[in-house]
């Protein structure tokens, strides 16, 4: 039979063995859980890849503009065209190209008696080109987008501005380019439309 000191003797190793075997499923837990989860106060740096800037792209803010003059000599016009940009066509509907050829600006000074709306309208219609897509047609600037056969995705800007609250068209100003170049491409038909300068009447025979 056991003593008293023996059976308390039992109950105090009983009661370790009860201890360690909690304590070492407690550790085991905590371990699976540092294994699995990142550790608190440890901020993950990785940042997201941005997109690469587009390095064959027209850059807005690397164009520098000279004024050209064209027209007639007795209706004048002059605007503000990308500085480089050769003249391919003078006169009353004269071009200024890029020395790749991607881009373009040309100008109809002939002048309208269509409204700018009406002349949105009618070019809208009268494009003849593969995959054409209108993507606006506000304010007397239409913009599309259409595939060329040789030289790929194009997007064309043009714009007619009148000079007697929108009865008659004074000037159409197009600017051509590839999708990718949209912004810079917009760049240079505000600057053209800012720097824009017609004849004054009575001289000024447009609409012709």
């Amino acid at each position: 039979m056991l003593t008293p000191r023996h059976q308390a003797l039992l109950m105090t190793l009983a009661g370790m063995t009860v201890g360690v075997a909690v304590f070492g499923t407690v550790l085991a837990i905590n371990g699976d859980l540092i294994g699995n989860d990142t550790p608190a106060g440890i901020v993950n740096n990785q940042s997201t890849p941005s997109t690469p800037a587009c390095t064959d792209c027209l850059q807005a803010g690397s164009l520098q503009y000279t004024l050209q003059t064209f027209g007639t000599s007795s209706d004048p016009v002059s605007a503000e065209v990308p500085t480089g940009w050769k003249s391919t066509q003078e006169g009353t509907r004269p071009r200024f190209v890029d020395s790749t050829g991607v881009w373009q600006i040309r100008f109809d000074t002939r002048g309208s008696s269509r409204s700018p709306a009406e002349q949105v309208e009618s070019r809208a219609r009268s494009i003849d080109e593969r995959d054409l897509k209108v993507l606006s047609r506000d304010n007397g600037t239409l913009v599309y987008t259409y595939v060329d056969q040789t030289r790929g995705p194009r997007m064309g800007l043009s714009r007619w501005i009148s000079t007697d609250g929108g009865k008659n068209s004074a000037v159409e100003i197009t600017v051509g380019g590839r999708p990718k170049d949209e912004a810079a491409l917009r760049a240079v038909l505000e600057q053209a439309t800012k720097t824009l300068q017609l004849p004054t009447a009575p001289n000024d025979t447009r609409p012709g």
